[in-house]
């Protein structure tokens, strides 16, 4: 996923708010990619900003992983990054998956590896 950077909104932080944005739906996405239709509801949402992310007109990338899905919660985090390639936020998202499991529109095990395709 990327996003470009734009002009500022008078006194408002829209690249914070974008980011935090991104945290929510990466993490929902994450979870929607290993089979759940429906992918729970958000317990915990956390940004930690370690620098500007550059200035209007830069790209920024982000990069979001589903650390662990478990029956009752699921763990995802995500990266964002400059153009130069330097992590400048990070953010997790647990989310509350028990409830979603039971939706008769999961693909899960499709999704799921086959005993062939296992690393040992």
């Amino acid at each position: 996923m990327g996003m470009r950077i734009a002009q500022p909104v008078a006194s408002f932080y829209p690249l914070e708010l974008t980011i935090l944005s991104a945290v929510d739906l990466g993490g929902s996405l994450a979870v929607a990619s290993r089979g759940l239709f429906a992918t729970g509801v958000s317990t915990d949402l956390n940004v930690t900003y370690l620098s500007s992310g550059g200035k209007i007109g830069d790209m920024i990338k982000a990069e979001v992983t589903c650390d662990k899905f478990g029956k009752t919660l699921a763990f995802t985090s995500i990266n964002f990054s400059n153009s130069k390639g330097e992590i400048f936020a990070r953010g997790s998202h647990t989310k509350y998956v028990a409830l979603a499991w039971k939706d008769p529109n999961n693909i899960v095990e499709e999704l799921s590896p086959k005993p062939s395709e296992k690393k040992d």
